[in-house]
């Protein structure tokens, strides 16, 4: 619980853009400064120069482990002013990070099935695996989703001061539209990047780009609001029980939309069954059982 001192700290800290919660906005602009470290590293040093022609399952796996471990370590060893009279437990940056790493982990599992089944996209490098899917992603996904989530904290909390006079409806509109083409423009964007990596394919890129990164935008149009709310409100921190809760709920609720799609709109392209990842993997998907 903040002491008086803290609150009253919080008061006189005045931002747009920045959380009031020092630990919050310490954690955020954590992130934010950790990011160009793992992205030169892949998208500036490891793809351009075409690295991974050389990589097996191991360098893969050291990449991920380099890109994402230090986010846990950094702020670990070297704690922030506004952390350094809280519990770890307390400190903003282990709450959004627990949040992260169960979203990410979801995803990595069951939602990239669904970009299997429903985008026809496929893995070709050599990985080692779980259901299916390479750990690599796994750790690259928590380093992306942290970069990801923060800006949209930044981003949303900025268009809320700037709409705070209207009224309650236009907000509500006006911060759904925000979101909506956020969520897009964040999906469309990491597709172009990673569009010189030759060992993440799909049937049909230029479909992929366009419909495809509305499925994929369907991921932060649920877990942007959501994530926001973690510490957001002054007075009302979280708890660690807390997040994990919020962050299976948000993970839930993506699952029922992707689900929805693969049910009533089918794959974005026709997917052939050479492209399709079906075992082991998602038993409710068609090829595991009959479907009725």
């Amino acid at each position: 619980m903040a002491n008086g001192a803290g609150a009253e700290s919080d008061c006189r800290f005045s931002s747009l853009w920045l959380a009031p919660d020092p630990s919050k906005r310490w954690g955020e602009l954590f992130f934010l400064a950790y990011t160009p470290f793992w992205l030169t590293l892949c998208l500036g040093i490891v793809v351009p120069y075409k690295l991974y022609e050389r990589f097996t399952e191991l360098e893969y796996l050291l990449l991920g482990l380099v890109s994402a471990v230090p986010s846990f370590l950094i702020p670990l060893l070297f704690v922030g002013k506004a952390d350094s009279s809280l519990s770890w437990k307390d400190r903003y940056w282990v709450k959004a990070s627990l949040w992260i790493i169960i979203f990410s982990y979801v995803g990595n599992y069951f939602w990239t099935h669904y970009f299997f089944t429903v985008l026809g996209a496929s893995y070709t490098f050599p990985s080692w695996k779980m259901n299916n899917v390479p750990h690599t992603t796994f750790l690259l996904a928590h380093v992306c989703f942290l970069f990801y989530h923060v800006t949209s904290n930044i981003t949303l909390r900025r268009l809320r001061h700037s709409i705070a006079d209207l009224p309650e409806k236009v907000r509500w509109m006006t911060e759904a539209a925000c979101i909506l083409a956020l969520a897009y423009f964040i999906a469309y964007l990491e597709t172009i990047a990673i569009s010189n990596f030759p060992y993440y394919e799909f049937v049909d890129r230029a479909s992929m780009y366009t419909v495809g990164s509305l499925f994929y935008a369907i991921y932060f149009i649920v877990s942007f609001p959501m994530f926001l709310r973690i510490d957001e409100k002054p007075g009302d921190p979280w708890d660690l029980p807390r997040v994990a809760v919020d962050a299976l709920g948000a993970a839930m609720l993506v699952t029922i939309i992707l689900d929805l799609w693969r049910i009533f709109l089918g794959p974005i392209i026709p997917v052939t069954d050479s492209k399709l990842c079906l075992q082991p993997g998602l038993p409710w998907f068609p090829g595991h059982a009959n479907e009725t």
